[in-house]
């Protein structure tokens, strides 16, 4: 079986921004690798399609869900939200700091095939789930194929005979 898929080939220049992106909030502003900084940062986004939704699951663990805001403005989405440091522990008794605490701002340019009418978001666990479905008219259509070139409707039915038998 072949399956067909889209070619993007600026998606992968996306990707290789985000990564560029990482490695410079992480080298720049810190005084050593062991140092408690706050800054921003980017969770990182599964986005996947189906024939019914695109959906965007993006890794927030430790953020209350009233510190994360959704919006869907003119075909963009954009996630902002902040991970706050607990305070419950002095700056000073930290050995290792590796999670990242700040403010992000992830944003989106959805396809015009998306509903921006009926997106829903869900949180659980951690994860942010965007659902973004698709309008009626972008979601594929089967299309019944007759065989023979016979009109629908006008089918004959042939039955089959076994061999006659000669006298």
């Amino acid at each position: 079986m072949t399956v067909l898929t889209r070619f993007e080939p600026f998606r992968e220049f996306a990707t290789l921004q985000d990564r560029i992106n990482r490695v410079f909030r992480e080298s720049v502003g810190r005084e050593g690798d062991e140092s408690l900084t706050t800054s921003s940062f980017a969770p990182a986004v599964d986005v996947y399609e189906d024939e019914h939704n695109v959906t965007l699951k993006i890794e927030v663990p430790g953020i209350d869900e009233k510190d994360i805001d959704v919006r869907l403005e003119n075909n963009t989405l954009t996630v902002h939200g902040e991970r706050k440091i607990e305070k419950e522990e002095k700056e000073e008794n930290y050995r290792r700091v590796e999670r990242q605490y700040g403010s992000f701002t992830r944003t989106f340019t959805l396809p015009t095939t998306v509903d921006s009418e009926k997106v829903s978001a869900t949180y659980d666990k951690g994860v942010l789930k965007i659902a973004l479905p698709k309008k009626a008219e972008a979601k594929p259509k089967q299309i019944k194929v007759n065989v023979g070139g016979v009109n629908p409707g006008t089918e004959k039915t042939i039955e089959a005979k076994g061999p006659s038998k000669a006298a």
